[in-house]
C-alpha cells in the first residue's frame, strides 16, 4: 500500500473545536472514553442483528456479538474491536469526520465555558468517539462494512485532518487502534481496564472480552445480561447507572427509574429513565425518540416514532416486546396494532409515575419541570386522550409569585366572583409581569398565568376547560373584571365613560382603521392606553407569532383601551375646546397607539413618524 492512496480531509469546523478541548484541557473522568467505544461498538452489533433479519447474508460470517478489548503494551496501543456492521468510506467521512448538527453549537459553548462535566455531556451528540483525543495521541479505525469486499482505515492525530484509505481485514466490523499517550499508560492495564468495563458496561448485552495478548480472546469482564430482562428487586442503583448512561450518553444519573414488565394478553418489559439534566437536542425540530425498541432481546430500532408521543422525547431507555414479530419493518410499526398497546401502556405508566413524584418530591418535580415542561405541555395540545392527566402535571408562573403553581392551586386561590383562569402570553426572556394588561387583576389580587413556551399560544384555545374554568387571556376581549372588588379603593373615582366620550371620539377619528376600536379600559390602573384583542380575535402574541411566521393576514386591528382616570387622559379630555387641542389629540393619539405597540412588546408602526411626533409634542409642551 502507497501513501498516495490515502485521502486526507479536514474535519468540519464544529469538530475541529470539539478535538482542540478534547486534546488539550484536563478532564477528570478520561475513562469515559472506553465506554463510548464499547457503547457504539455494541450499537454497531445491534444494527448488525436487526438488518441481518431482512438480509440474512449480511450474517455469513457467524452470528455470535463479541466485543474484544485487547492491550498491546508493546506499542503503547489499546485495541477496542467489534463484529458488527461496520463501516465503508463514505460511512467513515459521515460519522467520524462531523458532529450531529443538532445542538452542536449550544454544546460546544457549554464546553467552552466549562460548563458541566466530561462525563455528563461526552455520549450525547455522537461525540463519544472523539473522547479518544484525551487519551491518544493517533487514534485509527480500520473497519469493513457487512456484505462488503472493501476495507477502509480512517486515521487523525486529532489536530484538524483526517485520513481514508484502502486497507486489508479479513472479518466484517470495526478496530479501533488507539496509540496512547505517553502519560495515559495507566489504560494498558488489565486491573484498571477491568474496573472501568465493569463499572461502565456490565449491562452491555453483548460479551466484551479483555485479553494481554493477541493469541486468544481471554476472559469476559462484563455480565453481558440486558438489564431490563431482570426482576426489578434484582437491579441495583450503581446498575441503572451505568445502564443509563449507555442508552442515554449521560454519566450524571436518572432521577427517575421505571422498570417494569407487563404481562397477560400483552408481555413486554420496560426500562425507562427520566434525566435528572437537560439534553441539548432538546428541542430539535425532528423530536426524536431517545427510546430503543427491542423484540425478544433483539434490537430492531431507535427511531421507533410510534413507540413513543414526541412529547415524552426525554425519556431514554428500552422497551422490549414478547409479541412484535422479530422482522417487523418500519411500515409494519407505524399500522402495528400491538405498538398501539404498548405505546398507551407506556404513557399511562409514565404518567401516573410522574404524578407520584410531583405528589412525594416536590423539589425534584420542580426540578424536572423547568427541564422538561415546555416539551410535556406539547401533549397538552396534541394529545386529547391524556390531556387531563396532563394538565394536573403542568405547573406555571404566575403573578403570585416566584414558585411556579399547578392549576388546582391556581383554582382553590381564586376570588370570589372569579370563574376564569386569566392567563398572559409572551416570549421566553421577556418580562411578562410588567404588561399594563395586567394592572386591573393585580389591583383585586386576581392571579394570572404567565406563559412562555412556544406552546403555550395553542393550548389553551384547544383545552378551552379546566375543572369547568374556561382559559381567558387577559389581552382578549373585555376582561370579566366588574364581579371581582378593587382590593384598595381608589382615592379619587375615575370619571363617568360621558366624560371622555368626546376623547374617545377624536381618537376614533384620528387613528382609523388603524385600530378595531376605542373604548374605556376596565383593567388598566396605572398605565394611560394598551391594547387588547376583541373577544372574537386572536390572542397578541400568537398574532405576532404568526406574522413573523408570514401570515400577515393574522394580524387583525386592535382595540385600543384608555385608562379613564389617568392623569393624561383627564387633562387630555378636559382641554378639547378648540381646533389646535383637537389637533394635538391627533397627534396624541398616533403617540398613544405606539406605546401601547411598545408596551405589548411591538415596534411602532412608523418608528421616524412616531420620533417626530414626540418630538413636535415636547417643543409644544415648552
Amino acid at each position: 500500500m502507497t501513501e498516495s492512496t490515502a485521502e486526507t480531509m479536514k474535519f468540519e469546523a464544529e469538530v475541529g473545536r470539539l478535538l482542540r478541548l478534547m486534546a488539550h484541557s484536563v478532564y477528570s473522568d478520561k475513562e469515559i472514553f472506553l465506554r463510548e467505544l464499547i457503547s457504539n461498538a455494541s450499537d454497531a452489533c445491534d444494527r448488525l442483528r436487526y438488518a441481518g433479519l431482512s438480509q440474512p447474508d449480511l450474517l455469513e460470517e457467524g452470528a455470535d456479538f463479541a466485543i474484544q478489548v485487547r492491550i498491546d503494551k508493546d506499542n503503547r496501543q489499546l485495541i477496542i474491536s467489534d463484529n458488527g456492521i461496520g463501516m465503508n468510506r463514505d460511512d467513515l467521512i459521515k460519522y467520524l469526520g462531523a458532529i450531529a448538527k443538532s445542538g452542536a453549537a449550544d454544546f460546544l459553548a457549554t464546553l467552552e465555558a466549562g460548563g458541566g462535566t466530561d462525563a455528563h455531556i461526552i455520549g450525547q451528540f455522537g461525540i463519544g468517539f472523539y473522547s479518544t483525543f484525551m487519551v491518544a495521541d493517533m487514534v485509527e479505525a480500520r473497519t469493513r462494512k457487512a456484505g462488503e469486499t472493501d476495507a477502509w482505515l480512517w486515521r487523525s492525530d486529532g489536530e484538524g485532518a483526517y485520513t481514508v484509505e484502502p486497507a486489508e481485514k479479513p472479518g466484517r466490523g470495526t478496530d479501533i487502534i488507539l496509540s496512547l499517550k505517553e502519560d495515559e499508560v495507566e489504560f494498558l492495564e488489565t486491573f484498571r481496564l477491568q474496573s472501568i468495563i465493569k463499572s461502565y458496561s456490565d449491562h452491555i448485552p453483548i460479551p466484551v472480552h479483555l485479553s494481554d495478548t493477541a493469541e486468544d480472546v481471554g476472559e469476559q469482564a462484563n455480565a453481558g445480561r440486558a438489564l431490563w430482562t431482570a426482576q426489578r428487586s434484582e437491579a441495583t442503583e450503581d446498575q441503572h447507572k451505568e445502564f443509563y448512561a449507555h442508552v442515554g450518553g449521560m454519566g450524571d444519573g436518572p432521577w427517575r427509574t421505571l422498570h417494569w414488565k407487563a404481562e397477560g394478553t400483552l408481555e413486554y418489559a420496560g426500562l425507562l429513565y427520566v434525566p435528572s439534566t437537560r439534553p441539548f437536542n432538546l428541542f430539535d425540530p425532528e423530536r426524536k425518540s431517545r427510546v430503543k425498541l427491542y423484540v425478544r432481546r433483539v434490537f430492531i430500532t431507535d427511531e421507533a416514532e410510534e413507540l413513543l408521543p414526541g412529547y415524552l422525547r426525554f425519556l431514554v431507555g428500552v422497551i422490549d416486546s414478547e409479541d412484535l414479530p422479530l422482522n417487523v419493518s418500519r411500515e409494519m410499526l407505524q399500522r402495528n396494532a400491538v405498538l398501539r398497546q404498548i405505546r398507551n401502556g407506556v404513557i399511562s405508566r409514565v404518567l401516573k409515575d410522574l404524578t407520584t413524584a410531583a405528589e412525594k418530591d416536590a423539589d425534584g418535580y420542580a426540578v424536572f419541570w423547568e427541564n422538561f415542561g415546555a416539551v410535556l405541555k406539547e401533549g397538552v395540545y396534541e394529545d386529547s386522550e391524556n390531556r387531563d392527566d396532563l394538565l394536573k402535571l403542568c405547573r406555571f408562573k404566575t403573578t403570585a409569585g416566584e414558585s411556579s403553581v399547578s392549576l388546582d392551586d391556581y383554582i382553590g386561590r381564586m376570588k370570589d366572583g372569579q370563574s376564569q383562569i386569566y392567563y398572559l402570553t409572551g416570549e421566553a426572556g421577556q418580562d411578562l409581569r410588567s404588561s399594563p394588561q395586567l394592572e386591573g387583576f393585580k389591583a383585586r389580587g386576581v392571579e394570572v398565568l404567565l406563559l412562555d413556551d412556544p406552546v403555550d399560544d395553542f393550548w389553551p384555545n384547544m383545552v378551552g376547560l379546566y375543572e369547568d374554568k374556561m382559559f381567558a387571556s387577559v389581552t382578549q376581549g373585555g376582561a370579566e373584571l366588574d364581579e371581582i372588588p378593587l382590593e384598595d379603593a381608589p382615592e379619587e373615582d375615575a370619571p363617568p365613560p360621558g366624560d371622555i366620550a368626546p376623547l374617545i371620539a377624536q381618537f376614533k377619528l384620528a387613528l382609523g382603521e388603524a385600530v378595531k376600536d376605542v373604548r374605556i379600559s376596565k383593567r388598566l390602573t396605572e398605565s394611560p392606553v394598551c391594547l387588547v384583542a376583541d373577544a372574537g380575535d386572536m390572542d397578541l402574541n400568537l398574532a405576532r407569532m404568526m406574522q413573523r411566521h408570514g401570515e400577515p393576514a393574522m394580524q387583525a386591528p386592535r382595540i385600543l383601551e384608555l385608562n379613564a382616570g389617568h392623569t393624561l387622559i383627564r387633562a387630555l379630555s378636559s382641554g378639547m375646546t378648540d381646533v389646535e387641542s383637537a389637533e394635538n389629540v391627533d397627534a396624541y393619539a398616533h403617540v398613544m397607539l405606539d406605546q401601547a405597540r411598545i408596551a405589548a412588546g411591538e415596534a411602532p408602526l412608523d418608528p421616524a413618524l412616531y420620533s417626530k411626533r414626540i418630538a413636535e409634542l415636547l417643543a409644544k409642551g415648552l
